[in-house]
């Protein structure tokens, strides 16, 4: 115990705020890798998919060749490199879940496109043009189609872990006295 007016010892940071703060670093991290890999995953599914447009191939078939291409790419690069410390059974039942997820994601970035291209493009000629296919194919479909594989990679393919605290963590009775 210390006299009035004198400082005492400066309590330990309570434990929560440290694992928070860890938790935040790793994730960002994470999502750094991630970016990187889909950034990667991005250019090649931009290059194919206008190459494939210039070839003459409808809009839709286009999309759906680039985002198989660039799917195989990010399965890869996050397998390897952003998940690799995550769960790692089987190959195969890892890469189909990964490419139905990317699907959905796929569904999600066509649906982007066929609204613009189809639905507002009757409307609005100048949105069935190559610059609005992208923009909505590959810009607004592909920011959609990446916030929903990034959860579902994390909870479905790679499934991350938390792992427990040990070691430095005081029990919680010993803190509160």
């Amino acid at each position: 115990m210390t006299c009035p007016g004198t400082l005492g010892p400066v309590p330990p940071k309570p434990p929560q705020a440290t694992d928070l703060r860890t938790r935040i670093t790793g994730l960002v991290h994470e999502l750094g890798k991630f970016g990187i890999v889909g950034g990667t995953a991005f250019t090649i599914d931009l290059v194919l998919f206008n190459v494939l447009l210039s070839s003459g191939l409808e809009s839709l078939t286009a999309k759906t060749c680039s985002t198989v291409v660039a799917t195989t790419v990010a399965f890869f690069g996050n397998r390897f490199w952003t998940w690799r410390d995550g769960e790692h059974t089987n190959m195969a039942r890892q890469y189909t879940t990964f490419f139905v997820l990317n699907l959905i994601g796929l569904g999600i970035a066509l649906a982007c496109l066929a609204i613009s291209h189809y639905g507002l493009g009757q409307i609005w000629p100048a949105l069935q043009s190559p610059l609005a296919d992208n923009i909505a194919g590959v810009g607004v479909g592909t920011v959609l189609g990446t916030m929903f594989r990034f959860w579902s990679y994390r909870r479905f393919v790679f499934r991350v872990t938390d792992a427990p605290a040990t070691g430095s963590v005081t029990a919680p009775s010993s803190v509160s006295q």
